[in-house]
């Protein structure tokens, strides 16, 4: 009889996520390391948006591949007694004297990773022409200026005492490192940093990894805590900058940096059973996740999410694509190459933090900057590089992206706070897990552990292979379907992670259980 073999899986072990609980503050993260720094500042007298801010900027230090100094960004932030979430804005945008004409099309399509005509030299995706203009350090500056309890130099010093450390050479670093190498290798600086004598480090075949230094980043974030994060924009780190990418050939200039401010926008609220989801709108994810709510609306529930509800939701989810990239063109990136992260945090008085950061690409632009050992974003990879289309570059301007931090409210407080990292397919995460915890009743190591599906796109459903057999057959039936493996890598699901306040006033918190470094971490008490 001949033999066929079983379709190849990557991880023999059960997938599994510790979730945290307490009474008092809590920060979940894509890095535990993080989550840690966010909980000492909230044991330091330091409150939710402190501590948001804390493990941002300490996963600089530790998560560098998808966020950073460097970096772009959304936070929402539901204070404790406010009726209401309000929303920071540090999203992308094109610097001034970005030149569409420097994008020439070669006249084939990027088939391996892009959904639109190939740029030459892909100059829009890494080098010095594809970044966008670095807003994440503002975005942390307006938080702490707005609502922040503890000053600068308290906040930023668990993310200098981490970059000081270094970053752990253990096999995650290997992985992460490694799959950027080819382009990582072109830059002098980000070669130096991440490929000693030309490979990915490695750890040692046994013993303890060893850690390390992120080029300059311990001394800007040493320099930022003396003379304040707007420094990075106004200051010596802001001309660092400027010298760096002028003698790069880039076009991200001073003027760009000292104009880059984050802005208040309106919170989005969208009913949701006897809850409020509070979005963020604009430019992110948001309008179409609640077009997919809307549709989803007369859908019978059942106790668990079934085979109705998921074809339900792929049906929904294909049709929101559908209109969301027929207004773009192909603009999107595809969702292999996107790495975001994602953090949530809250406080023994109840206010609660969403925050969405990213660099695009993994690794970015591929470029650190070698005067302050910033990892500089790629954000003129979200535009069409064809003129006369809705998301064509142009100076100045917003793109659309993919970031949805959300928090659901019950009445005038948090109940639910959430979002995630991967690209196109943070949408689908994002609306199965408040799902899951909101309209399905579920805890949060129940909601994190269920298989879900993915719909980045009108035409195909992606589904964990874990999945009830029934409902993988309902879903073939109803269109074209893959089963796939929820893992490490190849990166199939987004990662989402969540913080859940009970009606006993217990905090419950879970990360991504792909996700290996991730987090969730408790205040004492």
């Amino acid at each position: 009889m001949p033999y066929t073999p079983a379709p190849h899986v990557t991880q023999h072990w059960r997938l599994a996520k510790p979730a945290a609980s307490g009474k008092r503050g809590m920060v979940v993260s894509q890095a535990s390391a993080a989550a840690e720094a966010g909980v000492a500042i909230l044991e330091a007298g330091g409150n939710a948006i402190d501590a948001a801010v804390a493990t941002a900027l300490a996963l600089a230090a530790v998560e560098p591949w998808n966020s950073g100094l460097g970096g772009i960004g959304f936070a929402m932030v539901h204070r404790a007694g406010q009726k209401r979430a309000e929303v920071v804005d540090f999203g992308p945008k094109a610097p001034r004297g970005l030149d569409p004409s420097r994008f020439p099309l070669t006249g084939g399509m990027k088939q391996d990773l892009f959904a639109w005509p190939e740029v030459v030299g892909d100059a829009n995706i890494h080098g010095p022409l594809s970044f966008a203009i670095p807003s994440s350090t503002a975005g942390y500056a307006h938080l702490l200026a707005r609502w922040g309890r503890l000053p600068l130099a308290e906040v930023i010093a668990p993310a200098l005492a981490l970059a000081k450390r270094g970053l752990p050479a253990d096999w995650y670093t290997t992985l992460k490192v490694g799959a950027s190498a080819s382009v990582l290798r072109r830059y002098p600086e980000s070669a130096r940093i991440y490929l000693p004598d030309g490979l990915p480090p490695i750890a040692p075949y046994q013993g303890v990894p060893g850690f390390f230094r992120l080029g300059r980043l311990p001394d800007t974030l040493e320099h930022l805590a003396r003379a304040g994060l707007r420094d990075f924009y106004e200051g010596d780190i802001a001309r660092a900058i400027v010298a760096d990418v002028a003698a790069m050939g880039g076009v991200l200039d001073g003027e760009d940096l000292r104009a880059c401010q984050a802005r208040m926008l309106p919170v989005m609220e969208v009913p949701f059973g006897d809850a409020t989801l509070q979005l963020t709108g604009g430019l992110t994810a948001a309008p179409t996740l609640a077009r997919v709510l809307a549709a989803m609306a007369d859908v019978p529930l059942g106790r668990i999410p079934g085979a109705e509800w998921f074809v339900a939701l792929a049906r929904a989810m294909k049709a929101a694509y559908a209109e969301r990239l027929a207004g773009l063109g192909e603009a999107e990136p595809n969702a292999a190459e996107t790495c975001t992260t994602h953090l949530t945090a809250c406080d023994a008085e109840g206010t609660m933090v969403a925050m969405t950061s990213t660099l695009l690409s993994s690794m970015g632009s591929r470029v650190v900057l070698p005067g302050t050992g910033v990892l500089m974003n790629n954000g003129v990879m979200w535009f069409d590089p064809r003129p006369g289309q809705p998301n064509s570059i142009a100076p100045g301007k917003r793109p659309l992206t993919n970031m949805l931090p959300v928090i659901v409210r019950r009445g005038d407080a948090p109940w639910i706070g959430a979002g995630a990292s991967g690209g196109r397919r943070i949408l689908a995460a994002v609306a199965q897990v408040v799902s899951f915890l909101g309209a399905f009743g579920m805890d949060v190591e129940a909601a994190a552990h269920h298989p879900r599906i993915d719909v980045s796109g009108p035409d195909l459903v992606s589904i964990d292979r874990r999945m009830d057999p029934a409902i993988i057959a309902a879903l073939a039936a109803d269109g074209a379907v893959e089963v796939v493996e929820h893992g490490v890598m190849p990166i199939n699901f987004a990662c989402p992670n969540a913080i859940v306040v009970g009606s006993d006033g217990v905090r419950r918190g879970i990360s991504d259980a792909a996700s290996p470094w991730s987090a969730a971490v408790a205040e004492a008490g």
